[in-house]
């Protein structure tokens, strides 16, 4: 694929999208492709998290081991809060098909963001929305349990 076809990819990514297209260029400049084979992981649950993947062609199934599986297809973003902070996976990735997703390492995305401060706060803005929602259905639940 050419830049110009992973900068599209990457805009149909909300999160992404929201970093505007200098940045997603700039993204799409320092990533890596990588091709997955049928039946291979990605990565597994407990692995270190040192980045996120964007599903360019083919599917993931994501399991976490408690039998919520989900499958990721073209334009998934896999691992977010990987690219901003240090963790474990949460769960494994299995290609279904032969797959190929985007790199984005943590360090370069960190990159992008000090490079361009509008974008950053754009990201935190979605994710402090994000939180405050999830703060708010967690709190909406815990009414309907206890009431």
């Amino acid at each position: 694929m050419s830049i110009d076809d992973d900068v599209a990819l990457l805009e149909r990514v909300p999160t992404l999208r929201l970093l505007g297209e200098g940045p997603l260029r700039m993204l799409a400049i320092g990533s890596e492709q990588r091709d997955i084979a049928r039946g291979d992981h990605l990565f597994h649950q407990g692995d270190d998290a040192d980045c996120g993947f964007v599903v360019q062609r083919g599917a993931l199934r994501i399991d976490n081991g408690t039998g919520a599986e989900i499958v990721a297809g073209p334009g998934t973003l896999i691992g977010e809060l990987a690219l901003v902070m240090a963790m474990k996976r949460p769960a494994s990735a299995l290609a279904v098909e032969y797959t190929s997703v985007i790199r984005i390492s943590r360090s370069l995305f960190q990159r992008v963001l000090e490079s361009d401060p509008a974008a950053a706060r754009r990201l935190r803005d979605e994710f402090a929305l994000r939180s405050s929602q999830i703060a708010s259905d967690i709190l909406t639940a815990g009414g309907k349990l206890s009431g």
